[in-house]
């Protein structure tokens, strides 16, 4: 399904190109018609020379999608959605939830260092009470969950943190929990692993029954095929797929 009118009209700021002061050079194809090819790539996850007539050039879309990761402007984007949803109290900062999922990769990824995971990259996203996307960030597959929090965190889209943070038991680290204390005055709430022996607080664990939020992100995501697996030599492509996916999740809200 191609951009709506209200859609476009939110968006058309952050794509409108540059044109050259002397008004020389070709005439730039339609960013919006560009986008809708990028965004029926994304969904369908088919491969870019599939891409329907209706559409301008694949050359075309693949070279501008570029551009617009490469540029920031994607970053631009996510933070105008996410301080816009802010504004008219659609996004609860209240809590947030934390988790990981995996994508292997048929190009571009580092094996991982668990045999079993095989190839692939590790899409890290944080997510608010309502189950909004607040931060996304990619890695290769190899490093433990929580050593990458900080990286997501850093990659928010909001300047506002929120003041907890909830995980599974994959999150329950004595470094992590300092550190986001100290660095981002965030707490941690996870549950304990088993091989703990120190009691645990049980009144934070109650909000971990909402960490299905979280789950739910992810499902979404995968509604976008080229997220499923990936495809992209550069991560910073399989990013920029990730982010527009993010995107399209919050202009449902506005």
């Amino acid at each position: 399904m191609d951009l709506t009118d209200q859609q476009w009209a939110f968006l058309e700021p952050t794509f409108r190109p540059r044109r050259r002061p002397d008004g020389r050079g070709r005439p730039w194809i339609d960013a919006r018609a560009v986008l809708n090819g990028v965004l029926w790539v994304l969904r369908t996850g088919a491969p870019w020379a599939d891409l329907p007539r209706r559409y301008p050039p694949y050359q075309t879309c693949h070279r501008r999608f570029q551009c617009w990761q490469r540029s920031g402007r994607l970053d631009r984007l996510l933070q105008r959605l996410a301080e816009d949803l802010r504004d008219r109290g659609k996004i609860d900062l209240s809590e947030a939830f934390v988790d990981a999922t995996f994508a292997s990769a048929k190009k571009g990824a580092l094996p991982s260092v668990q045999p079993r995971r095989g190839k692939g990259t590790k899409i890290m996203a944080i997510c608010d009470r309502h189950g909004l996307p607040l931060a996304v960030h990619v890695a290769s597959a190899s490093p433990y969950e929580p050593h990458l929090v900080p990286a997501t965190l850093d990659a928010r889209f909001l300047r506002e943190l929120p003041p907890r943070l909830i995980g599974d038991r994959g999150y329950d680290s004595d470094l992590l929990d300092a550190q986001l204390r100290d660095d981002y005055g965030i707490e941690m709430i996870a549950p304990n692993r088993s091989r703990r022996r120190r009691t645990q607080d049980g009144r934070p664990l109650r909000r971990y029954c909402r960490r299905w939020k979280i789950e739910r992100l992810f499902a979404w995501f995968h509604n976008s095929r080229r997220l499923v697996v990936r495809w992209e030599y550069h991560v910073e492509n399989f990013l920029g797929f990730l982010q527009l996916a993010c995107a399209q999740i919050l202009l449902r809200y506005l």
